[in-house]
């Protein structure tokens, strides 16, 4: 079975379409003795013969059975209802997915472990192992990081068609495999910062952000694009780092809700423009736990986000000095905010 092919390149050459061969369907098959328009005809799977149901004639022999082949070798009685062999798997497509296991038992002679390293040796090339051992290692971070398997399958997919297309020849596996995780992620709206996939995968930021810029330009990435083709999509934001950092810093629903208004209408406004992503998140939380009355140490936020407590403060003196633009009346004639909660920073000389 043929899949579609992930990840098309962005500037891929059509090629031909080749000339596919198929059964014509509008052959019919009539008994030459009764010539009945309408025949009917019944196949007898138990002697391989094709008989015409009217008069009785055989009109072909060794007919091969394709029904399902519902057998068992178990000792106990009954039916066994299973099939032989897994599912076809779409990222193995061109590989060898039937194993053969050598027993270990060969009664002290070795003659088994020779038999084992011939089996591994014939079996996967080195291409093949590469690319298992590469698979293994996306699932293992990807156990690691607490995400799902979709994100799972989406990096195994870009690091296929990278490999296929050597587009980073040279390049560390480990690297390679960061930017691909790192893309997954983009592509299903559960995006990570460079410094965690550092942290998880211990690669450089620049090495990561060098393998992530030639994925990027080869196959015409987005954030929210699917694997099938490219989109157009917005540049993740601070707000979509908000649903994690407001979970560890255990704040409730509402201060998620506010930070988000929070940031829209700054970026409306044009304050803190410039400031990355993670930095907006951890400066509106602050800004939004002060309003509210749900204060949390600048020291924890800190952490969660992963910035400097210095850069946190510089986007809330941003915000504090433009309040009046960012709060809305309602927030404050509802009870829910106050802006004498919130605390004048001083800048460090």
């Amino acid at each position: 079975m043929s899949y579609p092919k992930p990840f098309p390149l962005a500037s891929a050459v059509p090629k031909p379409q080749q000339t596919t061969y198929a059964p014509d369907l509008a052959v019919r098959l009539i008994c030459p003795d009764c010539k009945d328009p309408n025949p009917v005809i019944i196949e007898e799977f138990g002697r391989g013969d094709l008989v015409c149901g009217t008069c009785g004639l055989v009109l072909g022999d060794r007919v091969v059975d394709t029904r399902s082949e519902w057998r068992t070798f178990a000792n106990d009685e009954g039916d066994d209802p299973s099939r032989v062999g897994a599912a076809s798997d779409p990222l193995m497509e061109g590989m060898e997915q039937l194993d053969t296991v050598i027993g270990f038992k060969d009664g002290g002679s070795g003659l088994a472990r020779e038999l084992q390293r011939a089996a591994s040796r014939s079996q996967n090339s080195r291409s093949e192992r590469n690319l298992l051992s590469a698979f293994r290692d996306i699932s293992s971070w990807c156990d690691q990081f607490s995400l799902p398997k979709t994100i799972s399958d989406i990096a195994k997919q870009l690091y296929k068609r990278s490999d296929e297309e050597k587009l980073l020849r040279g390049k560390p596996l480990d690297a390679v495999i960061a930017a691909c995780i790192f893309i997954a992620c983009r592509q299903a709206h559960v995006p990570r910062t460079f410094r965690e996939i550092c942290n998880l995968t211990h690669v450089s930021k620049k090495v990561l952000g060098q393998c992530y810029k030639a994925l990027e330009q080869a196959f015409n990435l987005t954030p929210g694009a699917s694997a099938s083709h490219s989109s157009h999509g917005v540049v993740t934001g601070p707000e979509d780092l908000l649903v994690r950092y407001c979970n560890h810093l255990d704040l409730p629903p509402n201060v998620q809700a506010i930070c988000k208004d929070i940031i829209v209408a700054a970026r409306e406004h044009g304050i803190a423009d410039g400031r990355s992503p993670v930095s907006i998140a951890g400066g509106a939380i602050y800004f939004a736990c002060h309003l509210l009355g749900t204060v949390k140490p600048v020291k924890d936020i800190s952490v969660v986000a992963g910035v400097s407590e210095g850069t946190i403060k510089l986007v809330y003196r941003l915000y504090y000095a433009e309040r009046e633009k960012l709060v809305k009346e309602e927030w404050i004639k509802e009870g829910k905010a106050s802006l004498d909660r919130l605390p004048i920073e001083q800048s460090s000389k």
